[in-house]
């Protein structure tokens, strides 16, 4: 199929561009600043190929699945309008984009935000007069109405072994305490009933400011995790906190946590439990006793949910170290847990540290995790039968609200299916009671209380 010719836009109406958003929570904030900014400046957001003068295509690349997937984007945004602008992680390796899609009109690294604009305005001029009355005060979001990514730093300071994230988006650069707090309020204020806290290491947040003063609300805080999950606790929503690394200072956080606010859920990318396993990873915090810790928090808030994410089949991982893994991940006892096979990454050291494990191998101890994992979930959420709880409704489909507890964030743990919750409202909490329970999902009642 031939490509599709440079379109001139239509006399009368704005200029419009096309995105197609790829890769992680934090690229989806860039593709909702980028949104934001071009609306201000008058442009109209194109809600498919046809209607779009010119496509911006915010790639990942992160691992070579991403990579893949990224490049055959680009490639459909080519053959379906012709007129395609990169940004984005793969970005930062644009001759690779170039080698594949030579007819691309520009390719910028990871949030180059202005240099995005910049070349959106070199081959789409601006509109004149942009009506920036129409941009809402909290911006354009990708996100539903009554949930959205609250990103808090760039980049990150740890050198894991299997990963190029700081070489793709530098070292940690954090907001200021008082800048992610406006943000924070005018998303609450624009009908957000949940702040998903991201970064690459949120634990580590405002480090590289030395934990720099602010005033917010009339009160002192400092730019620091602790500070900032005071400051979020403020606000009469849920905050949920993504990409916690298992620091000490973690520890001050826990008497913080509750299900009206900062909710009682930490995501914490363990990856590992082998100690020999988690060194050649060069993880941060992988001395630390992970087991203990986890007791302590857990007698502390005891309904406190858990999820991670593992690697399975690290280059050099043996029978031994992949036994220890699903003996930690049995006293662990954790909530929520994602598993990856190790896929080598272009430019990560890991690819040369041992050799790999063979395929097959991997798959084998992906299923054994993932069975074990499952064990593990069914008999913790088989015991919240009969509790109650607090949802938000996130959908309605066919009379049975579908909802999430205090212990599952969207898109990537389970739900709760409400029977006969067909009059609940999407975006609205309600007090429900579980009924059942299976390996991942809750059912549930309408309750007084």
């Amino acid at each position: 199929m031939s490509t599709p010719q440079a379109k001139s836009t239509v006399r009368g109406r704005a200029p419009a561009v096309g995105f197609v958003s790829l890769g992680c929570p934090k690229a989806l904030v860039d593709s909702e600043r980028l949104i934001t900014e071009l609306k201000t400046r008058g442009y109209a957001i194109a809600a498919g190929y046809d209607d779009a003068d010119l496509v911006v295509v915010n790639t990942c690349g992160f691992i070579d699945a991403a990579i893949d997937e990224s490049l055959q984007a680009i490639g459909e945004a080519i053959q379906k309008n012709g007129r395609v602008l990169v940004t984005g992680c793969l970005g930062a390796n644009p001759q690779r984009i170039l080698d594949r899609h030579p007819k691309v009109l520009g390719v910028t690294g990871p949030h180059a935000y202005e240099r995005v604009i910049a070349a959106v305005n070199e081959h789409l001029p601006q509109p004149h007069d942009p009506f920036v009355d129409l941009v809402p005060a909290q911006g354009i979001r990708l996100t539903p109405r009554h949930y959205a990514y609250l990103k808090i730093s760039e980049g990150c300071n740890n050198r894991c072994s299997f990963c190029i994230i700081p070489s793709l988006r530098g070292r940690l650069v954090s907001r200021p305490l008082d800048d992610v707090m406006r943000e924070a309020e005018a998303l609450v204020h624009a009908g957000v009933r949940e702040l998903l806290v991201i970064s690459q290491d949120t634990s580590a947040y405002g480090s590289d400011l030395r934990y720099r003063g602010v005033n917010w609300g009339g009160e002192a805080y400092e730019s620091r995790f602790l500070d900032l999950v005071r400051a979020l606790g403020t606000l009469g929503v849920w905050a949920r906190l993504h990409y916690v690394y298992p620091y000490p200072h973690v520890d001050a956080v826990i008497p913080l946590l509750h299900d009206h606010g900062v909710l009682p859920y930490l995501d914490i990318p363990f990856q590992h439990a082998s100690p020999a396993v988690l060194k050649r990873m060069r993880r941060p915090a992988h001395a630390e006793d992970t087991l203990r810790r986890i007791e302590s928090w857990r007698a502390q808030r005891p309904d406190l949910t858990l999820r991670s994410t593992f690697i399975v089949g690290f280059p050099g991982e043996t029978a031994a170290e992949f036994e220890e893994l699903l003996t930690w991940l049995d006293a662990a006892g954790l909530d929520r847990v994602g598993c990856f096979k190790y896929s080598p990454v272009e430019g990560a050291a890991a690819n040369a540290i041992a050799p790999a494990v063979p395929d097959e191998l991997k798959e084998e101890r992906y299923q054994r995790f993932m069975h074990k994992a499952g064990q593990i979930s069914s008999a913790r959420l088989a015991a919240r039968v009969g509790q109650k709880c607090r949802v938000l409704i996130d959908t309605i489909e066919d009379g049975v609200a579908i909802a999430r507890s205090a212990g599952d964030a969207p898109e990537i743990d389970g739900v709760v299916r409400i029977r006969g919750g067909g009059r609940l409202k999407v975006g609205e909490f309600a007090a429900v009671e579980i009924t059942a329970a299976g390996t991942y999902d809750l059912e549930a009642r309408r309750s007084a209380a």
